[in-house]
């Protein structure tokens, strides 16, 4: 099964690999949906934030469910034996530190509590934290997604600190700027991941190249989100839009002389959409609609029976990592390195 069009129940149908998989900083489940896909064991998971939680437990009914601050799990002295025979430790720390808009630069090392009722947190600092898991669990590999931001300008130095501390714990690290669009997803988006692997195993370096068809936005878009309200500045905008614009902000810079709105993409139908982030707003090109919320579960390869509860499907789709790119990557580490 290859699709971005699939539902949980086909879950039942994988052939199972034996490999055993848990999920730090999980949020909805994203990555956690690509390893089952594989035909990996999904032990469990540890996540901060409640909402996300709940959606999580009652979507994948995790053996092993951890609600807290993965510094609390980190000093835990009663985790499952399991725990301590991982084949991949999966993680994605929070990264709003390096995202490509605003003030990256200027938010290194502060403090920030992103989401209502979490406890403070400095975002730099919870790669180290989840590097701090992978040293007491010693899991054969582990694999972290970041964005790309974190290769680029000032975080650069800090991907260095990231590898040399791997290192040190005894991990030889590959990092890879993967495309989602390539990988079976309806979506450019682009992802960093970190791929360790214990120097005690003696497992090769791994090769990931993927070049799956390109998948544009007129074969899955149905529906409709809301009608833009003709009276919004927005509807204004919209309607001065030219072939050339990708987004509202490309119109505002040609005919206000500023850009403002660049996270209001134009969704064209001819086009794979570019990443969807959970502060994205996408508007369809050709009419003066947003998209539909099956649109964006199609685009983030959710499952189409996923149940999100009371959740908004934007946030938990926009913070996971697509289903599709983590089953190819779960794939590949399955076939070079564990099939023998």
């Amino acid at each position: 099964m290859n699709s971005y069009r699939w539902y949980l129940s086909d879950l039942k149908n994988v052939e199972q690999n034996g490999l055993k998989v848990f999920s730090t900083f999980s949020c909805g489940g994203g990555s956690s949906m690509g390893y089952k896909l594989a035909g990996y064991n999904l032990l469990g998971n540890c996540e901060i934030d409640p909402q996300m939680m709940k959606i999580y437990r009652k979507n994948h009914d995790p053996k092993y469910s951890f609600l807290m601050d993965i510094r609390k799990f980190n000093k835990l002295d009663d985790l499952p034996g399991e725990l301590f025979d991982l084949d991949i430790f999966d993680g994605s720390p929070p990264c709003s530190v390096f995202s490509m808009a605003g003030d990256r630069e200027d938010a290194l090392g502060k403090e920030k509590a992103f989401r209502e009722g979490q406890a403070k947190q400095s975002l730099d600092d919870l790669f180290f934290d989840y590097l701090d898991a992978v040293e007491r669990l010693k899991p054969k590999t582990f694999v972290a997604e970041n964005v790309k931001g974190m290769i680029i300008g000032k975080a650069k130095g800090y991907v260095k600190l990231v590898i040399e501390r791997a290192k040190e714990i005894g991990y030889d690290v590959q990092v890879f700027l993967l495309n989602a669009a390539t990988m079976g997803v309806p979506q450019r988006r682009e992802r960093v991941f970190f791929i360790g692997r214990r120097k005690d195993l003696n497992l090769p370096q791994l090769k990931l190249s993927f070049n799956e068809r390109p998948i544009p936005y007129k074969q899955f878009r149905s529906g409709r989100g809301s009608r833009l309200k003709e009276t919004s500045k927005l509807y204004r905008r919209w309607v001065k839009r030219r072939p050339s614009d990708s987004n509202i902000g490309d119109i505002t810079k040609r005919t206000e002389g500023k850009e403002s709105n660049f996270n209001t993409i134009l969704v064209k139908n001819s086009l794979v959409p570019p990443t969807f982030a959970s502060g994205s707003v996408f508007v369809r090109y050709d009419e003066p609609y947003y998209i539909s919320e099956r649109d964006i579960i199609l685009m983030q390869s959710f499952p189409l029976d996923y149940d999100f509860m009371d959740a908004s499907v934007q946030y938990v789709c926009g913070m996971s990592v697509p289903p599709l790119m983590m089953k190819g990557i779960a794939q590949q580490i399955h076939n070079q390195w564990f099939s023998n």
